[in-house]
């Protein structure tokens, strides 16, 4: 079985557009890149956990917010590397400039010994559905599609 990630698509309305919370990578490798890096916080889980947990949990390590309410199920997304995504939109509200993410640890520059601590998430941003297409990872536009078909 391949990997499988899970995470939430969190969305708004204001003033009548439909706006939807992306994060971007932290990390030398996504510095500076804009278009089609963005992702709705998700990350890894087990075999056997709970995937909506799993969910949850990786949205708050991501941006340091809980995400409460009705949890819409969006249908899986295969990504080109063959993770499998398993997403649950909900609708909230958060202040993209208070994210707090976890970090990981990287060799960096590359064998220079130097191991450097960098954030998951560098940022956060609300976008409109149309500018978060071209900000969003390729793979992970089809939960953008379907959250426009979802919701009236």
């Amino acid at each position: 079985m391949g990997k499988e990630s899970a995470g939430l698509l969190m969305y708004r309305r204001r003033a009548g557009v439909l706006e939807v919370f992306l994060v971007h990578p932290g990390g030398p490798f996504w510095a500076g890149k804009e278009t089609g890096t963005w992702s709705l916080p998700k990350g890894e889980y087990l075999p056997g956990e709970d995937p909506l947990a799993a969910a949850r949990r990786e949205f708050q390590e991501e941006t340091g917010f809980s995400a409460v309410g009705k949890f819409l199920p969006l249908p899986p997304l295969r990504q080109p590397g063959g993770k499998r995504i398993h997403a649950w939109a909900v609708e909230g509200d958060c202040d993209p400039g208070a994210v707090r993410s976890n970090t990981f640890t990287l060799e960096w520059p590359p064998r220079s010994g130097r191991v450097r601590e960098f954030p998951e998430v560098d940022r956060a941003a609300w976008f409109p559905l149309e500018e978060a297409r071209r900000r969003i990872l390729k793979g992970q536009l089809g939960f953008l599609e379907e959250l426009e078909r979802l919701l009236p």
